[in-house]
């Protein structure tokens, strides 16, 4: 760490030359998923992470702090999880004894880069980033590299560079898994003569994350739908075909009303409708209150926002796989610390997370699915939420 802030102080005073020479950042720009709720879960600060059923053991208590700066990185405002994510990870930096730099990027690239930029030449001493695009920070990471700083990519993964340090996760492909299987155990399709009619709706094609998601709930399913006892009845399949770009609520919705009028405008029935998300999931569920009078299809989600929680309780959504941010945050100050320390960082995978130039050291936190039967226990118990905010 002594040369990483050697490294450090030089490129700040270049960076610091530069941007008195006349460089400004991108202004910010706006998400395309509307707002969510700036509702908060409860008990955001406090780190009693894994005390959902079945989410990872929160990691021990970091080492002080030693007045080291941790900049953060988060994508946008516009998705409640996002937020979640920058409250939990700042409130327990700051618990630990950092000092924190947070900052959004409004689902804007160059604006993300500017912040991290800035970060740099503020003298942080580690990078937090969930990347917009998994692509598009190339600069920004050569940057970081040169001043020897480390980066740990939160929740998203930072493809096609080296100066990406750790990873920190669930395990993605497991999310998709779980929303499969959710599908195969609630249509009993081992048994049930079927054919069951189902559409897929993944998410942002430049999140690395949301092909792991469709690949998991798609392999569960793909025999099924070989053998006919699942019908894709848009004939819409591939990851390409049912992406939503920036994860985009009105995208989804979109979509979802094209297919409905072409193909179950006659009266067909839609039995399963696999969302890889609750910001795509709720376009679906638009979609389905305003242009659908068949039976009311299964829908899963992922991230338990407040409004699909709500909507699970009114039968609206069946499940939605459930990922404690906190458990997360507590694991990436865990990581910080270890880092600061020069101690051996935690990971628990060393194999999967190929970003086209290296794989990553991962470490990848446990999902569980909530549903109408066991939400209470999972989210409210847990103190994750109220049961105000859930009315």
């Amino acid at each position: 760490m002594k040369l990483q802030k050697l490294a450090k102080s030089f490129l700040g005073m270049s960076l610091a030359a530069t941007m008195l020479a006349g460089c400004t950042g991108n202004g910010g720009g706006t998400g395309t998923t509307p707002a969510a709720t700036n509702e908060a879960p409860a008990n955001t600060a406090n780190a009693d992470a894994g005390s959902a059923a079945g989410t990872a053991e929160a990691a021990t208590d970091p080492a002080p702090a030693n007045g080291a700066k941790v900049g953060v990185s988060m994508p946008t405002k516009d998705l409640q999880r996002w937020n979640q994510d920058g409250a939990n990870m700042e409130s327990q930096l700051k618990a630990a004894g950092y000092e924190v730099e947070l900052q959004y990027a409004a689902n804007d690239v160059q604006q993300q880069l500017s912040q991290i930029e800035n970060m740099i030449s503020n003298g942080c001493d580690v990078l937090v980033i969930a990347a917009i695009e998994g692509s598009s920070l190339g600069e920004a990471l050569d940057m970081a590299k040169g001043a020897g700083i480390p980066v740990i990519a939160y929740d998203r993964l930072i493809m096609n560079s080296d100066a990406v340090s750790y990873y920190a996760t669930f395990d993605n492909y497991k999310v998709g898994t779980v929303q499969g299987n959710y599908v195969k155990d609630t249509l009993d399709l081992d048994n049930a003569a079927g054919p069951f009619n189902i559409e897929f709706t993944a998410g942002d094609p430049g999140d690395n994350n949301a092909g792991y998601f469709f690949n998991g709930a798609y392999d569960v399913l793909k025999g099924y739908i070989e053998d006919g006892k699942l019908v894709v009845v848009s004939g819409q399949k591939t990851f390409d075909e049912v992406a939503t770009p920036t994860w985009a609520t009105e995208t989804a919705q979109s979509r979802a009303e094209n297919i409905l009028s072409s193909f179950y405008a006659d009266g067909t029935n839609i039995d399963v409708w696999l969302c890889s998300n609750d910001s795509t999931a709720l376009g679906v569920e638009n979609a389905l209150a305003a242009n659908y009078n068949g039976t009311y299809p299964i829908i899963t989600g992922q991230d338990c926002d407040i409004q699909n929680t709500k909507n699970m309780i009114a039968g609206k959504q069946s499940m939605s796989v459930f990922k404690d941010t906190r458990t997360l945050a507590s694991q990436v100050v865990k990581m910080v610390g270890q880092i600061i320390n020069d101690e051996q960082v935690d990971v628990n995978d060393t194999t999967t997370y190929d970003n086209g130039v290296k794989v990553v050291p991962s470490f990848l936190c446990e999902p569980v699915f909530a549903d109408a039967n066991n939400y209470t226990k999972i989210l409210i118990e847990s103190g994750y939420y109220t049961e105000d905010q859930l009315k």
